[in-house]
């Protein structure tokens, strides 16, 4: 029933544009890494109100096999501000037909009356009890993109095999229900309510439970710009900061206000540094302030930049970001806890991609440290699994800018990372130092973890497959590489057949991920480098890290090593050359 959809299919139709619409309607949406996601259109692989209705249905089905309290708990609906006048198509009124679809079958829907942070989603479904939750979101994908991620009754994103089942379920149930196009339904349905407030309230409440400096925090002559890019994020972090006590921060005028064009940057990602940071940087200087945190457009994942003495400044990655927050919250856990706390009951995990450097602060402070495949899917249902055994999660994160600081949200939260930020650099201002400082003295006792993470684009899946296969099938038949040019090889992980050569039974820990490439080499240098695919855009990624014992600090000795190695990695494993890979624009 929208007309803007139903024309492109015409239209393609009409041109004879047969294989275009062979790719759009002979294949379904998948869940990835971070639920359904692609591209606004017309198309079953698209995201549009029908591919929305139909998985909503499904999982609705699936819903009522898996709780009989299903009409009495509910369900949870966000969203952010995306959207593509090409389509008719906005995050906004897909949640609206979410919604619809649910409360036509006389399920309770708590429908946020405003855009949201995605982090406010998997809390308010475990604030309310509901059994799940929806957040129509692209988070910081290009602005042609939209997404569908889907919580459970934990309050973190399914996993398996909840994903195939709904993928089952929608399925059977592929034709609109009466009732499922009826977007009017959250106006007019004694059914829906909308938590916003309560919500906001209580998020900001447990905020406070991780704020252990609030007097430093109300003095403090620091300064903070914060760029919410074109997103959700502006009023939530505004509040986070007033529930620590400090000033609000300074915002980013041009990028403040939502804008499903994200105009004022290349793509929305902080993650691609400096080059999207122009306008926060520049009006820091204009104000003197020292320290850039930057929400990406869900606000759910956070980067930060700081002035250094020189007056360059510097974008901390996301590793880097993770040595400091794991440093910090160690050190209020132990300032706070009480006299009898045992350190073996406390936990902080990391996917298995990101930087070991809290596996090094683990070792020496005596917590624990869990590793997770890639995907903070995977991070909140063992989080959830730990406390629910009585164990205490201080921290969590992945590389690619996405923190769990605390446990009031089984996800990664931009908003409660951007605070916390800020009087990490309050208080380590009142001791003369600036998080770079700190950065370095957190290396220099645990040992340097230096490591790059980058991609290559490469829009043909059959190419990515056939790089894969030849490192399965290296100088023979099922047999891995055992160089990479002059670097020995000491083990070979493949998370996607579920080999590891380093076990006993040459199986390996982590559960096997067959829908997505990912491959892992340990070198005798002690360098560790995976090549994997992303779960939500057409990337070859690749990360590479150096560790080092403490004794050995000489960090641009290990940087240059680090860097051949990827030089070796890229022209033996990848060969973009010959594979047509676009590379990262720098």
């Amino acid at each position: 029933q929208n007309q803007k959809t139903k024309e492109q299919i015409e239209s393609l139709l009409q041109n004879g544009k047969h294989k275009e619409l062979r790719d759009r309607l002979c294949c379904r949406l998948t869940f990835g890494t971070a639920g359904l996601r692609s591209a606004m259109g017309a198309g079953f692989c698209y995201i549009n109100d029908l591919t929305v209705i139909q998985s909503t249905q499904g999982i609705y089905k699936y819903l009522e096999r898996c709780f009989s309290d299903f009409k009495q708990r509910g369900f949870v609906v966000g969203y952010d501000t995306r959207g593509q006048v090409t389509s008719n198509c906005s995050s906004k009124k897909l949640a609206k037909l979410t919604a619809a679809v649910l409360l036509a079958k006389d399920v309770p829907v708590y429908f946020f009356s405003t855009y949201v942070p995605t982090p406010f989603v998997p809390y308010a479904v475990q604030q309310l009890k509901a059994v799940a939750g929806v957040m129509i979101t692209a988070s910081h994908n290009r602005k042609e993109d939209n997404g569908y991620k889907v919580y459970w009754e934990n309050g973190a994103q399914i996993t398996s095999p909840h994903d195939k089942e709904i993928i089952k379920c929608i399925e059977e149930c592929v034709e609109p229900w009466n009732g499922s196009w009826n977007e009017n339904l959250v106006d007019t349905s004694p059914l829906r309510q909308d938590p916003l407030k309560k919500i906001c309230d209580c998020y900001m409440e447990d905020l406070k439970k991780i704020c252990y400096h609030r007097e430093l925090n109300v003095q403090t002559n620091l300064k903070f710009v914060h760029t919410s890019f074109h997103g959700v994020g502006h009023d939530y972090v505004q509040l986070a900061f007033k529930a620590f006590g400090f000033q609000p921060p300074i915002p980013v005028p041009e990028q403040k206000d939502p804008d499903p064009d994200f105009s004022t940057v290349k793509c929305p990602n902080p993650e691609e540094g400096e080059s999207v940071l122009e306008l926060s940087l520049r009006l820091a200087e204009k104000e003197n302030a020292k320290v850039v945190v930057a929400t990406d457009p869900d606000a759910d994942r956070l980067a930060v930049a700081e002035q250094q003495e020189n007056g360059c400044w510097k974008v901390f990655t996301g590793n880097e970001l993770a040595a400091l927050f794991g440093w910090w919250m160690f050190s209020c856990w132990k300032d706070n806890c009480s006299e009898d706390a045992d350190v073996k009951n406390v936990y902080m995990l990391a996917t298995t991609v990101s930087s070991k450097i809290l596996r090094a602060i683990a070792l020496k402070e005596g917590f624990h440290f869990e590793e997770t495949l890639p995907g903070f899917k995977w991070i909140g249902s063992r989080v959830k699994d730990l406390l629910d055994n009585g164990k205490e999660v201080l921290f969590a994160f992945e590389e690619s800018i996405g923190f769990m600081c605390g446990t009031s949200v089984l996800d990664k939260d931009g908003v409660s990372a951007a605070v916390v930020t800020a009087e990490m650099a309050t208080y380590l201002e009142g001791k003369n130092l600036t998080l770079a400082q700190k950065l370095i003295e957190i290396y220099e006792t645990y040992g340097y973890h230096i490591s790059k993470t980058s991609y290559f684009l490469c829009y043909d899946p059959p190419t990515i497959k056939r790089i894969f296969e030849k490192l399965r099938n290296f100088d023979a038949p099922q047999s891995y590489p055992k160089f990479c040019g002059i670097y020995n090889i000491l083990h070979v992980r493949d998370i996607t057949t579920g080999y590891d050569s380093s076990q006993p039974n040459k199986k390996s820990v982590l559960p096997v991920s067959k829908s997505s490439q990912m491959i892992t080499f340990t070198f005798q240098n002690g360098c560790v480098a995976t090549l994997r695919t992303s779960g939500t855009e057409p990337k070859i990624k690749y990360y590479a890290e150096m560790c080092a014992l403490p004794e050995q600090s000489d960090r641009s000795v290990l940087e240059e090593e680090l860097q051949k190695l990827i030089e070796a990695l890229i022209e033996n494993f990848l060969e973009p050359d010959k594979n047509g890979l676009i590379w990262r624009s720098a």
